[in-house]
């Protein structure tokens, strides 16, 4: 074989050593990375609210009657003890004609009795007169001794008897004239047109503020404790939010909240005013029971920056648990265990170094760093298995 041919083809040989042993040396693993850095972080829980009125104010009606038209609309501002709605007396039924020649009928029979207990009354009137006239001749003809005790005694029971007697049929006459009141009032009221006479009842407003709600606007006949309209103050919003009840516990009265997604720019700021002492169980979307607890946390932030926010709107608040300016922190991902201890691969020059850190305050996203590492190192973020403490990575 000739030099050249030799030699050409060492270098094929060569070549393909090179390319074989470039082929199954282990290639770096293309991994996620993060700095360590100083910034500020809080730890917060997350949940979602709604606003209220502070003060609610369900206007109901006193008394059961016929309520005239509310012509308030909701959003009209009203003052405390001004006139809302008026209830009037229930309105009599109309009355058919046989109604009508019915009550005709008892109105005439009830006249017919008046004038027949009024002429016993003046009967027993008169013999009431005649036993007590009687009884002062006896009396006087006792004392001068032409008549006997016993006859004396006889004469005055017949005048207490009398006396009796007149008094029952006056009360029995009394009783039918107001009978017949009734029977000619029912007559007279049946079919007349509403609005009669008769006392009214003004239902004022229990505070200043804004009608939030008209419960009910025609006229018509309400029943005692009937809600009418409901009043409150708009400038007094506070809000509610429901949290689960191992997050309750991390809150207290006074934490401070961020209110998002209301509406308007920016986050508002608010603080807690009462954890509830007592859960609830709720239904979550996964069909899981949940035991929550209210929160309630008013709206620190100027009242001009959510004049627009009513009674009843959504939002997401934000409570924050803990709170730093200057954290040195790392993404959560970064972490994991090993060994019992909390690790992280620390990029160092194009290999990855497996490291102990101690980690303070998290929020789920981020992860504050105590020892281990320090500012401006990079880590690699949801190690694969494929990462080997030592193994050359490549930073996507």
């Amino acid at each position: 074989m000739p030099r050249r041919n030799r030699l050409f083809a060492i270098v094929l040989a060569l070549l393909a050593l090179l390319f074989i042993l470039w082929a199954f040396l282990p290639r770096p693993v293309p991994v996620d990375t993060a700095k360590a850095v100083k910034g500020p972080l809080a730890v917060t829980v997350e949940e979602e609210g709604r606003t209220r009125l502070r003060d609610r104010f369900v206007v109901s009606a006193p008394v059961t009657g016929y309520a005239v038209r509310v012509e308030l609309d909701a959003g009209d501002p009203v003052r405390e003890g001004q006139p809302i709605v008026t209830l009037e007396p229930l309105r009599a039924d109309s009355l058919d004609p046989r109604t009508r020649a019915a009550a005709t009928a008892r109105a005439a029979a009830a006249g017919a009795a008046l004038r027949s207990a009024e002429e016993r009354a003046r009967e027993a009137a008169a013999a009431d007169g005649y036993a007590a006239e009687l009884l002062a001749r006896t009396r006087q003809l006792a004392e001068a001794g032409l008549a006997t005790k016993d006859t004396l005694d006889r004469v005055d029971s017949e005048a207490r008897r009398s006396r009796a007697s007149f008094l029952s049929a006056r009360a029995v006459a009394e009783a039918a004239r107001h009978e017949a009141d009734e029977a000619r009032a029912m007559l007279a009221r049946g079919g007349k047109a509403p609005g009669g006479g008769g006392e009214k009842v003004v239902v004022r407003s229990p505070a200043s503020g804004r009608v939030m709600s008209v419960v009910r606007e025609s006229e018509g006949v309400v029943a005692a404790g009937s809600p009418l309209l409901v009043v409150g103050d708009p400038g007094k919003i506070e809000v509610e939010v429901d949290v689960l009840s191992p997050d309750a516990v991390r809150i207290r009265p006074g934490t401070p909240v961020r209110f998002h997604r209301w509406g308007g720019e920016g986050a508002l700021e608010g603080r807690v005013r009462v954890v509830e002492p007592a859960g609830f169980t709720k239904i979550s979307a996964l069909g899981v029971e949940e035991q929550r607890v209210w929160v309630i946390a008013d709206i620190t932030s100027p009242r001009e920056l959510w004049e627009r926010i009513g009674d009843g709107y959504r939002l997401e608040a934000s409570f924050v648990l803990w709170e730093g300016k200057d954290v040195l922190q790392i993404p959560e991902g970064a972490v994991f265990r090993s060994g019992g201890r909390e690790v992280v691969y620390a990029v160092e020059g194009k290999r990855a170094r497996m490291r102990n850190v101690e980690l303070g305050k998290r929020n789920g996203l981020a992860a504050q760093v105590l020892s281990g590492l320090s500012e401006g190192e990079t880590v690699v973020v949801h190690p694969g298995d494929s990462v080997k403490d030592g193994g050359r990575v490549a930073p996507r």
